[in-house]
């Protein structure tokens, strides 16, 4: 089988199986997947929270309450009461601390309301964007419009009907205009209201995401940003609470997680591919951050590893 180079979770059976652990049958071409944060979290193992995982499906998610951080890309960020959170297909996702969480959640392929569009996807709803936001904290009475959007969404899903396709579709469609309606305001504020030392730093955090396997110094983004390196730290320390170099080595380990669990490469290919000088110095920076040896933390991984090789046919190394 073509080895692929991280793991890439295509159909919600799967993710189903894997991360929610459900035993359920569920079948292989299903498009569409809602149900409560409850339910989905309930078996989810507490040591390892959501892996380190890409999708090829899309994720929206209103936490009511409980415990819940989330890493999109390069953004880490613990979540609060009335966060919704939207996460594009393909985004980088990783949850390690999941506790008592209510709230409501929905997986879809954008095909599922392909029939509805009338453009394309990104643009009708830019939430789907990688380089906009994708965390807003909203209102009581627009979480009350945003519950009883998924709230049908989940009834019709349990009910047997002919027309169940038809009507999910639109019922979606009816979430995601919500979502706009409340979006767009939401965003037009964090904009208005964003410093220019915040933006600064957004813009760098932008940068990391698509360009942290090839630049690692702070001084190539300051660069590229038109700044100076110590201006650069200065902004994302004082909005982030972290250093540009601590980001990048964030969103690294971030994806050397991701190789580690779910790929058949060995240690050295992974430390080669994320541009380390050798597999001395990428064992050394796992080390660092983790405590244990990149073999040390594929093995941690290994009980998610062996449901992805039998359900994916995959051949993961230990």
């Amino acid at each position: 089988m073509k080895r692929k180079d991280i793991l890439v979770i295509k159909d919600l059976a799967t993710f189903e199986k894997i991360i929610n652990r459900d035993s359920r049958q569920y079948d292989i071409n299903m498009m569409v997947m809602p149900g409560t944060l409850e339910d989905k979290h309930k078996n989810v193992d507490p040591k390892i929270g959501i892996q380190p995982l890409r999708r090829q499906f899309n994720l929206i998610y209103l936490l009511i309450s409980g415990i819940h951080d989330v890493n999109l890309g390069a953004e880490y960020r613990w979540l609060k009461p009335n966060d919704l959170v939207i996460v594009p297909e393909n985004m980088l996702y990783a949850s390690s601390n999941i506790h008592n969480c209510s709230g409501y959640c929905i997986h879809f392929k954008t095909e599922f309301i392909q029939p509805l569009l009338s453009g394309p996807f990104t643009e009708l709803f830019p939430f789907f964007n990688y380089e906009t936001e994708h965390i807003i904290n909203i209102t009581e009475a627009e979480t009350l419009i945003v519950k009883k959007a998924f709230k049908d969404i989940i009834e019709e899903y349990n009910r047997f009907s002919p027309e169940k396709d038809y009507i999910l579709r639109n019922y979606i469609f009816v979430l995601l205009l919500r979502i706009r309606e409340i979006y767009r305001p939401h965003l037009n504020t964090i904009k208005q209201n964003l410093t220019r030392a915040e933006k600064l730093a957004n813009r760098f955090r932008q940068l990391v995401d698509k360009n942290f396997l090839k630049i690692r110094e702070v001084h190539e983004y300051a660069e590229k940003m038109n700044i100076s390196a110590k201006h650069l730290s200065d902004v994302v320390k004082n909005t982030f609470g972290k250093t540009p170099r601590e980001m990048i080595n964030d969103m690294l380990l971030l994806e050397a997680k991701v190789q580690l669990a779910s790929t058949d490469k060995t240690v050295t290919e992974i430390a080669l591919d994320l541009n380390f000088a050798d597999q001395s110095h990428f064992n050394h920076f796992i080390k660092k951050f983790t405590g244990n040896s990149p073999l040390e933390l594929r093995q941690l991984y290994s009980k998610h590893s062996e449901e992805i090789r039998f359900l994916t046919g995959q051949n993961i190394s230990k």
